[in-house]
């Protein structure tokens, strides 16, 4: 069993990363879920995850964390995720709220105790980045880092980046330098591993979970069917299916360097395989990818009920 932080900027794939865990108790032990700003404000960010939780009736405690990157200013992404970070479904106003400590404290106190803790980081890594600087005596405590972010090719928010890491490229050269293992699902395998438009459809079947994503989707597909494709990638749950079923994705083990400048090039992920503490995904078996997510909703649609 993973004992598992999920530091995240909810944001659709982001939940539905979350729904997944959710699913498999028998493998993650969720000690908490820290907020950051990415895809929108740290306030709008944590409202969404508390509003998920408020849904389902679960209370996972919540953490917020930093509200802008280490050296630059926060730059939310409403054209990818809407004006409240997550439009599409009409949630509850949560009564549950976010804990008085913050993201930071909570990292501190958890790793004090705890051994070979499992982060998912699907997210700007601005609270990790600060975590380390400010307690690095408790980084071998992480047992390893999995997360979201980068790109091998080509990027979507320059012309080489990733937004996640583009947001807080600083925050991701701390975290790639740490030492800490790292595992990083960039943008290539979140394409290889995504879903096809038409498979949306099994979420239309009125069941309350199944009803959360078909609602999520509804704003979430839009960025792909105004282009014409007929896939899209949920970049967030990559890292959750390959913590699931390690044997379903390619990879290739060495060390990723970050730039932190640059018009085209801020945030811009250069690997070179062989020497260093990374893992890079980077191709996916589709089909199976997406049986595990679709099976993840099916239990949690007859646990929710």
């Amino acid at each position: 069993m993973f004992k598992t932080i999920i530091d995240c900027d909810p944001g659709h794939d982001d939940i539905m990363a979350l729904l997944t865990i959710l699913a498999h108790e028998e493998t993650f032990e969720v000690l908490g879920i820290c907020t950051v700003a990415g895809n929108n404000t740290l306030q709008k960010v944590t409202r969404n995850v508390l509003q998920v939780e408020e849904y389902l009736d679960i209370d996972i405690p919540v953490y917020m964390g930093m509200d802008k990157p280490l050296l630059l200013d926060a730059v939310p992404q409403p054209a990818g995720h809407g004006e409240s970070g997550m439009d599409g479904p009409v949630l509850p106003q949560p009564v549950r709220k976010a804990s008085d400590k913050s993201a930071i404290e909570f990292y501190r106190d958890v790793l004090s105790r705890e051994d070979d803790v499992t982060i998912i980081a699907l997210a700007p890594l601005t609270n990790l980045a600060v975590m380390i600087k400010e307690y690095p005596e408790l980084k071998d405590k992480i047992g390893q880092i999995v997360l979201m972010g980068g790109a091998l090719n080509g990027g979507n928010i320059n012309k080489y980046a990733e937004f996640n890491i583009w947001h807080d490229p600083h925050a991701a050269k701390i975290v790639f330098d740490s030492g800490i293992p790292v595992v990083m699902a960039p943008l290539e395998v979140c394409y290889a591993g995504g879903i096809l438009i038409k498979e949306t459809e099994r979420f239309k079947n009125g069941k309350k979970v199944s009803k959360l994503v078909d609602d999520l989707f509804s704003f979430y597909l839009k960025y792909a069917i105004d282009r014409g494709w007929d896939k899209t990638a949920i970049f967030d749950l990559i890292p959750v299916l390959w913590l699931l079923r390690p044997e379903l994705f390619s990879c290739k083990t060495g060390k990723v360097d970050v730039v932190l400048d640059g018009e085209d090039t801020q945030g811009q992920t250069i690997f070179c395989e062989g020497g260093g503490a990374h893992t890079v995904l980077y191709d996916a078996d589709r089909e199976a990818c997406m049986k595990l997510f679709f099976e993840a909703i099916d239990e949690l649609d007859g646990r929710y009920s």
